[in-house]
């Protein structure tokens, strides 16, 4: 089977629709990286670093430092499809950062969107 077109996709070229679906709604670039870095582990720098290296989706994903445990606390419909019932790894995590930017973008609050086992 083929791999989805956005797993060679460099992370870098879409990270910018993330910050700017923020900034619209009033957010900021630095809420966005506080996202990614939570979801994966990255520090800022390491951050940095994969957008400069243009790495794409999978890698980046496969690098990550720490996948956050309570990612799997989120829940509901990106894409018009439930990021909890998605079976592919790789493709998940791509829906898990949607699913965050999208509650970031809606106004949600930084402490609910960084889920912790408590907010079950």
């Amino acid at each position: 089977m083929a791999k989805h077109r956005i797993y060679t996709m460099s992370f870098a070229s879409v990270y910018p629709h993330y910050v700017t679906k923020a900034e619209r709604k009033g957010r900021t670039k630095s809420e966005v990286d506080e996202i990614i870095c939570w979801l994966t582990g990255y520090t800022a720098a390491q951050l940095k670093q994969q957008l400069e290296n243009e790495t794409d989706f999978e890698t980046f994903f496969a690098e990550a430092p720490e996948m956050h445990p309570s990612r799997t606390l989120i829940k509901g419909v990106v894409c018009g499809v439930r990021v909890e019932e998605i079976e592919e790894p790789v493709m998940r995590e791509i829906r898990y950062l949607d699913k965050l930017i999208d509650e970031l973008a809606k106004g949600k609050t930084m402490d609910k969107i960084l889920r912790s086992p408590h907010d079950v």
